[in-house]
């Protein structure tokens, strides 16, 4: 993970330690953390709607294409848990008070570098989708990366800095001078190489006085690495959220209960076991969260799981039904209000249910509308790219995907935090149902993430629906569209609390005549707009319930 400083010093003397590299034609052992971290940032995305994840894709799709262009085979590596002996747990504390105050700065409008929350899980999709070959390591993965590239005689591509205290045969690129924009081609031939940098360890031992290559990990420790942090280093190198609501993350609680109960849940060994034994405590867990601009650690309990659940090891062993009946129940789902929805869009929308159903999501009509139009953007992709010409309807599909490109690109005047929190808290119950859906063997399929949500594009939709648009007058030249769309909108309103997408206040009369006409019914979330709400005076009635903020643009779900 880096140790500190020691990056920014042999940059510095960049002339000395590194030398020209024309990289092509060999493999190369990718850093996959410092790569997609170094993708998002330095790529003009926007990071402040909580991720861009179809924009994401497209400049890692283009990486690897950079890569393949100069015959350069990868092999990703990837950090997988924490120690276990928890040694860097202040270092990770450290950095999770760091990116608390960055998110705070972006939220505001100020600078900062934030991941979006489910990045990693985007990337990984990717990296499948392109059949790049990669493995996750048990934990941190700088000594598997360094015992590859050795054994495979090839360069290193990361950003860390512990890689310049390994002793690599083949050298270390550095991310930041690696233009793999910058394609060239060799005078006179076809073939193509990417200008990279090498970084010498022999330079680095030689300016140090000819230091000994074993006594770099000493090195290491001296300059403050995220083990060990003494004063002396700064002697020796001189030579989306509203910060303001509760975490996020607290919404996706219960699923991690499952979670946690699901991987305690073994059965003691029979020869543990003695007689006078007293009966098992209910497994807690520590989880450090954030209160406002800091953090705490706070306790929770593992959720007690049936008796046929107790055995993780087989676990893969019950049903698929089964499973997806656990998967469901956590989520607070029945199955049959998933069946109209494709499979690729199930295990998202069962999350929306659970998202609707809790309080602390706040979330109002518009937040779902466009979260749901948003999700049309994979299957319109889909559409526009089979080869069945009919699968267009007129171009209907085309014209839809290019609005809401269109919808996307316009930036807002100003970020909304509510609206920002609620999406990020959606984001949260994703990651969370994700990972119980993976712990079950994948009951539901896995979604393609990387066309799911677009921040940008969600954040856009919720201005336009309070403003001037409806969710009809965007899916009207796309029938296929706005059929799913109906489809997806059925599901979770049934989920949410009474009255979803209608007006409170009016009349029992005058509902009883709306549930009359099945074809109003069937499109009350397609046509109620903002300017509807706000014109029957019926806002004043909520005040007494709530804030002014709360109420003025848009019913709440609740």
């Amino acid at each position: 993970m880096g140790i500190r400083g020691l990056m920014s010093f042999v940059e510095d003397h960049s002339n000395e330690f590194f030398t020209d590299l024309k990289l092509r034609d060999t493999k190369i052992i990718i850093d996959g953390y410092a790569l997609f971290h170094r993708l998002c940032f330095s790529s003009n995305l926007e990071l402040r709607y909580g991720g861009d994840y179809d924009s994401f894709t497209d400049v890692v799709e283009k990486f690897f294409e950079s890569l393949s262009a100069c015959k350069i085979c990868p092999y990703v590596v990837l950090d997988g848990g924490c120690d276990i002996s928890d040694k860097k747990l202040n270092t990770l504390k450290d950095r999770a008070r760091e990116k608390i105050q960055m998110a705070h700065s972006l939220s505001v409008g100020g600078g900062g570098y934030v991941c979006p929350l489910l990045i990693r899980e985007v990337f990984i999709q990717v990296l499948i989708k392109l059949r790049v070959r990669f493995v996750q390591c048990f934990s941190e993965a700088d000594r598997d990366i360094m015992t590859l590239a050795n054994h495979w005689n090839c360069p290193v591509l990361s950003s860390d800095s512990d890689f310049c205290i390994f002793d690599l045969k083949s050298g270390f690129c550095p991310l930041n001078s690696f233009q793999w924009r910058n394609v060239n081609t060799i005078k006179g031939t076809r073939d193509c190489y990417i200008p990279a940098k090498c970084f010498s360890l022999d330079a680095l031992c030689c300016h140090f006085g000819n230091m000994n290559k074993v006594l770099l990990p000493l090195f290491a420790v001296l300059c403050g690495n995220d083990h060990v942090n003494l004063p002396v280093v700064e002697t020796f190198l001189s030579k989306v959220e509203n910060m303001q609501r509760p975490n996020a993350h607290r919404i996706s609680l219960p699923i991690r209960q499952v979670i946690y109960g699901l991987l305690v849940n073994t059965p003691p060994h029979p020869g543990n076991v003695t007689w006078d034994a007293l009966p098992p405590q209910p497994p807690t867990f520590s989880e450090v969260e954030r209160i406002n601009k800091n953090i705490k650690t706070s306790i929770v309990d593992a959720v007690e799981l049936p008796k046929d659940h107790s055995d993780l090891s087989k676990l893969t062993e019950l049903s698929l039904a089964r499973r997806q009946i656990l998967l469901l129940e956590t989520l607070k789902v029945k199955q049959s209000i998933l069946d109209p929805i494709p499979a690729a869009l199930k295990l998202p929308i069962a999350v929306s249910c659970y998202w609707v159903q809790h309080t602390e999501a706040k979330a109002k009509l518009h937040h779902l509308q466009a979260l749901l139009l948003g999700m049309l953007m994979g299957p319109l992709h889909a559409m526009i790219n089979s080869p069945d010409e009919e699968a267009l309807q007129g171009r209907g599909a085309e014209m839809l995907y290019e609005e809401l490109q269109r919808v996307k690109a316009q930036p807002g005047p100003r970020l909304d935090l509510d609206t920002a929190h609620v999406f990020c808290q959606w984001q949260c119950c994703l990651q969370m149902g994700l990972y119980l859906n993976q712990l079950l063997s994948v009951p539901l399929p896995e979604p393609d993430l990387t066309r799911l949500y677009s921040g940008s594009l969600v954040h856009g939709l919720c201005r336009q629906l309070l403003t001037s648009a409806s969710v009809e007058s965007l899916l009207h030249v796309c029938p296929e569209a706005q059929q799913l769309y109906e489809h997806m909108f059925s599901a979770t309103r049934s989920c949410a609390p009474a009255e979803l997408g209608l007006p409170k206040g009016k009349s029992k009369k005058r509902r009883q005549k709306k549930r009359g006409t099945p074809r109003s019914e069937n499109r009350v979330g397609t046509t109620l707009n903002a300017r509807s709400w706000h014109e029957g005076g019926n806002r004043f009635e909520l005040l007494m319930v709530g804030t002014l903020e709360e109420h003025m643009e848009a019913p709440e779900l609740e």
